[in-house]
């Protein structure tokens, strides 16, 4: 079977970010609905969970591999599957024993939509899936270093660490200082924001320390335009509760630097992630719109 490394072809056109990122959406959800088939209540609740994001991640995944000439099989397995920790991380955020959110992208959480016990297990599955997928041949020599970045990036030094630390912030006497919620947010969303942009590179077995300092600067960004639009955001348009930080008297980026400084240090971070992609040329400006969006997004 063919693999990602003799199979890779030339860097395909840039195009403008909300077509690419459409175009991400539309190719990830297809290849989803061919590689989770089943007609059980596990399978609906997984596909479910995936179904109507933004894709960004996925979207991050593809674009890398776009640039490193990565086979559409392998990115499209690699997409997926980040997709899919995602997912599962937010079906288990969601729960009553966690954050406790009935509304996840304008729709019923899946606990609501099921219940809590179905929530578990899809999230389970959708985290194994993942793994499944990675480990597919198309993915080529690379594979175990893919997937043992996406154990760590998702694990106990990871995304969960990050949400373990989020928790305990919460019965904390005192609130996060500005240097311990970058450290938590580094780990809840900036691990598999990294994973993603420097996916393609590994495939490719190319450097990735550009993609890298890309990602650490975007992946602070999106936690930054986050606290943003809890504060500034409109439910309906967001696809969740908002101002549920400031209610809880949550540390956050905004709490701690205030909203324009906080404005301020986004486009900061937003110009670090350009400046990052340099070594790529005009080959890379649709990564450059990415970070553009991120800090102005509204939902």
């Amino acid at each position: 079977m063919a693999t990602a490394a003799d199979t890779t072809v030339q860097p395909a056109p840039v195009r403008p970010f909300a077509q690419a990122l459409k175009d991400a959406q539309t190719r990830i959800t297809t290849h989803m609905d061919a590689r989770l088939g089943g007609d059980d209540a596990l399978h609906a609740a997984m596909r479910y969970a995936v179904t109507g994001g933004k894709m960004l991640r996925g979207f991050l995944v593809l674009e890398s591999a776009r640039l490193h000439g990565v086979a559409e099989a392998a990115a499209l397995e690699a997409a997926l599957a980040i997709e899919c920790i995602h997912a599962y991380s937010l079906v288990h955020d969601d729960l009553p024993c966690m954050d406790d959110d009935d509304l996840r992208r304008g729709q019923p959480t899946v606990h609501r939509k099921w219940d809590e016990a179905m929530a578990v297990l899809a999230g389970d599955s959708l985290q194994t899936f993942a793994f499944e997928l990675l480990a597919d041949p198309r993915i080529g020599p690379h594979a175990l270093t893919l997937i043992r970045g996406l154990a760590q990036a998702s694990g106990k030094d990871g995304m969960v660490s990050g949400q373990m630390l989020d928790i305990a912030a919460e019965t904390a006497t005192r609130p996060l200082d500005l240097e311990q919620i970058t450290h938590l947010q580094n780990r809840k969303t900036g691990c598999l924001i990294s994973w993603s942009a420097t996916a393609g590179a590994v495939m490719a077995g190319a450097d990735e320390a550009p993609l890298r300092r890309y990602a650490d600067a975007l992946g602070l960004a999106f936690q930054i335009a986050d606290d943003i639009l809890d504060v500034e955001g409109d439910a309906a348009k967001v696809g969740k509760a908002v101002r549920k930080d400031a209610d809880a008297g949550k540390a956050t980026f905004v709490s701690l630097l205030g909203l324009d400084a906080a404005k301020k240090r986004a486009k900061t971070l937003m110009e670090q992630a350009c400046d990052a992609l340099t070594p790529y040329g005009d080959a890379a400006e649709t990564l450059k719109d990415t970070a553009r969006f991120v800090i102005s997004r509204d939902s």
